[in-house]
């Protein structure tokens, strides 16, 4: 299996992935925007270069690799696949950000060629599984910091990956729109209960302040 990125693609994966950064980082931080706005304040820069990098690291590879998971699927059933950005709702997502709400949808990955409906269920399934594998990973991440007595920016990390992985994949099995929950629906009725029934119900959890 080959995969390619073109210059344009990896553009838009970079441009997506900044923007991402910097609209959580506003979102989960609305104090920091506040002292960079009051002139008789002056902003913590090492704490909105450690908010960004927070951002950066778990909203930010979340979404670099759901749309990978989807490019590498669509392109394992023969499918020509490339991440486009959608630069509007980037914008979107910035702006949501600084009035308070947050509204993810960076772009998508887009393929063309003869593929079957199982097929096509499989690539949209391949983002929401990544997020809940990755949600594992940074749950055993944050355990084990925890255990080592290790605090501050690690736990932090773990905490955030853990929550937003499960966020992505809890919204993204949705059934509505272009969200990946309508394709696998359409596919199978079983497979979609069975993956997106945990992730709701986790992404709620998470939500709700469970974690």
């Amino acid at each position: 299996m080959n995969i390619r990125f073109s210059q344009r693609e990896l553009k838009d994966l970079l441009i997506a992935w900044l923007a991402l950064g910097v609209a959580f980082a506003i979102f989960l931080n609305p104090g920091l925007l506040q002292s960079v706005l009051d002139p008789s304040d002056s902003p913590d820069l090492s704490a909105m270069s450690g908010a960004l990098a927070l951002s950066l690291l778990t909203a930010g590879v979340g979404f670099l690799l759901h749309e990978l998971a989807h490019k590498v699927v669509a392109i394992r059933f023969g499918q020509i696949a490339e991440f486009r950005a959608d630069y509007n709702l980037l914008f979107l997502a910035i702006v949501g950000a600084l009035a308070g709400f947050l509204f993810a949808a960076p772009g998508a990955v887009h393929h063309r060629g003869r593929i079957t409906k199982r097929e096509n269920g499989l690539i949209s399934l391949a983002g929401p599984v990544t997020n809940l594998a990755l949600a594992a990973l940074f749950l055993g991440f944050l355990v084990a910091v925890t255990l080592s007595g290790i605090e501050g920016f690690l736990v932090e990390i773990g905490t955030f990956g853990v929550i937003i992985n499960l966020l992505l994949a809890g919204f993204n099995m949705i059934p509505f729109g272009p969200l990946d929950g309508k394709k696998v629906l359409a596919w199978s009725k079983v497979v979609y209960v069975a993956v997106a029934v945990p992730s709701i119900g986790l992404a709620l959890f998470a939500l709700l302040g469970g974690i």
